[in-house]
């Protein structure tokens, strides 16, 4: 293992960016004609979620000005399903965390644990809503279009599970993760339609970002058209989503996880688990070895996604807040995803364990492996000079370092920066 050597690689992915997010939204909302459906004095809701989504106070505070032009009275209301504890102040909290609060958006932002049931599908299941969204005149449906990480099909993350989960808070969170994987995507759109015929929604804003977490697109929609711009906005986030450059790896080591990163702590579309019974595993990516070794201040003690990783460090178990991790693990349905690896003491044993448990003395050198910061910043990345040498022929990689091992101190990996290792002890 004293000879396991690591060369730092960039990958170069498409990166559209959008570098005016007030202009764009204030030009869409404009497109769509949205002051033709809000009346002077009427209350209107706007949707923040619980996911770290670039410029989104940017984005927020447009939308606020946009309903203050109409004459209309603007909040912001929390649609976050059962995270934050499924408390109206753990979802104050979460908002707080992301920069969404009353001063930075100058207006109210509302939290509530109550739901108001508003209808069902025509398959009977019910369809919640959030008591202040539902008490407003209309709602704006505000987040980030993305694929999923338990479930595939014509919609996935984004607005119409913001309105089934985000809006319907632990009951409509906990009635969709009891559907089915391969009936979620059909049933959210039932409800997503459920509210769409109430008349509440005024709009929707889908939001788009590229493999460098920028904003990509920002597009907003009329009642009629919401469903149509999520399912195109869908494969344009496929095409734009990072990845890790090689579909198969012996070990991958994830330095940090976290439910801003993503709603299962790790990517599943990147890591190429899922961990549910009855749902076959993807055959590719594969990683034979998952180690993570901590757990992101922003997670707020959530640990959803540990049960992903084989190996881990005390340090993360330590961060855990158990009751928030098993409440979001077992409203989902997905408890596997709260059960815990190997605990090892620190980085160095934990990675040391997951290369013992795949080769033996010198061989540990044939393998082929990779070191991440989270899966959701895969620009830079370092991989073993083996895969390396391989990866060094291709036009989407730049090789920026030269070999080197990875270097701890007291145990823990150490770091100059997300693209520079540091002096200390050798691997």
């Amino acid at each position: 293992m004293n000879h396991l050597r690591f060369v730092k690689i960039r990958q170069i992915f498409p990166r559209p960016v959008i570098k005016d997010t007030r202009g764009r939204v204030l030009r869409e909302m404009d497109r769509i004609n949205f002051r033709e459906r809000v009346k002077p004095g009427q209350r209107v809701a706007i949707t923040a979620g619980s996911r770290g989504i670039k410029n989104i106070t940017t984005i927020l505070s447009a939308l606020v000005e946009v309903v203050r032009a109409a004459k209309a009275e603007p909040f912001v209301v929390g649609a976050m399903g059962s995270h934050g504890g499924g408390t109206a102040q753990g979802q104050k909290e979460v908002l707080a965390s992301l920069g969404i609060t009353g001063e930075t958006l100058g207006c109210q932002v509302l939290t509530a644990a109550e739901v108001v049931e508003i209808g069902e599908t025509p398959r009977g299941v019910k369809a919640f809503c959030d008591v202040n969204a539902w008490n407003a005149d209309g709602i704006i449906i505000c987040n980030r279009i993305k694929p999923h990480t338990t479930f595939h099909g014509p919609v996935e993350s984004g607005l119409m599970k913001m309105m089934a989960v985000g809006l319907g808070k632990v009951k409509g969170a906990s009635l969709i993760h009891r559907v089915r994987p391969g009936e979620i995507a059909s049933t959210l759109i039932d409800i997503g339609q459920v509210f769409i015929r109430s008349g509440k929604v005024l709009a929707g804003v889908g939001i788009v970002e590229n493999s460098y977490d920028d904003t990509a697109i920002i597009e907003a929609a009329a009642p009629g058209e919401l469903l149509e711009m999520e399912q195109r906005l869908l494969t344009e986030a496929y095409r734009l989503m990072p990845r890790l450059p090689v579909d198969r790896l012996d070990f991958l080591i994830v330095r940090e996880i976290g439910k801003n990163i993503s709603g299962t702590g790790m990517d599943t579309n990147v890591i190429g688990r899922t961990r549910m019974i009855g749902v076959p595993e993807s055959s590719s990516p594969f990683i034979a070895r998952i180690v993570v070794l901590d757990l992101t201040a922003a997670s707020h003690g959530n640990a959803t996604g540990i049960g992903l990783a084989d190996i881990t460090t005390r340090r993360l178990v330590d961060k855990m807040d158990h009751k928030i991790t098993y409440l979001n693990c077992i409203t989902s349905g997905n408890v596997q995803r709260a059960m815990l690896p190997i605990v090892m003491p620190d980085d160095r044993s934990a990675i040391e364990a997951a290369l013992a448990s795949l080769a033996a003395g010198e061989a540990v050198e044939h393998l082929q492996g990779a070191l991440i910061k989270n899966t959701l910043e895969l620009e830079y990345l370092w991989v073993t000079e083996n895969l390396a040498r391989e990866l060094s022929q291709r036009t989407d990689i730049e090789v920026v370092g030269p070999p080197a091992p990875l270097v701890f101190r007291e145990g823990n990996l150490v770091l100059e920066d997300d693209h520079e290792f540091v002096q200390g002890e050798g691997l």
